[in-house]
């Protein structure tokens, strides 16, 4: 079950320096598409998830990638993508560890306090649906169609430690 990440977990973008969580969350809210480079299953919902998140890129949110690769496994995993937006390795899987999830994809929402506000794992729509949502209401933004045309269909993730 999701939690609420430790103060010490840091997060590392594929160009700069590694910084505390607390970091990145001082002004803004942290929202994150975390994905395994391994999988099938992560790749598979890379297009919409990138969709998701750049429907909140004006919003008073942070919206990026957390991969469980290196930087240069980011890179290559999102192509394209890695460079529209922010985008995090986590190669020890250590921001995954701190959030206790259990499947990837997901999706995460954490706000300036360091509280989780809402977690989705695997590609179940409507629990995607209820974070944007939500996420939607404190932001006073609009929320994206989940699922919108040409989504794949609801499927359960892969280990979030992998294998």
């Amino acid at each position: 079950m999701a939690t609420t990440p430790a103060a010490d977990v840091s997060l590392n973008p594929i160009t700069g320096d590694a910084r505390p969580l607390e970091d990145w969350i001082t002004t803004f809210h942290l929202v994150l598409v975390v994905l395994d480079p391994y999988t099938h299953e992560s790749s598979w919902l890379i297009d919409t998830a990138g969709k998701i998140l750049k429907e909140f890129t004006g919003a008073d949110c942070r919206v990026a990638w957390l991969v469980t690769g290196d930087e240069e496994q980011a890179q290559a995993f999102l192509g394209p993508w890695a460079e529209e937006l922010l985008t995090f390795a986590d190669p020890d899987r250590d921001m995954v560890k701190s959030l206790g999830l259990e499947e990837l994809p997901a999706l995460v929402h954490i706000d300036q306090h360091r509280n989780l506000v809402g977690a989705a794992e695997g590609w179940r729509p409507e629990a995607w649906r209820e974070i944007t949502t939500e996420l939607a209401r404190v932001m006073s933004w609009s929320r994206p169609a989940i699922p919108a045309p040409g989504d794949p269909t609801p499927y359960a993730g892969t280990p979030a430690l992998g294998s």
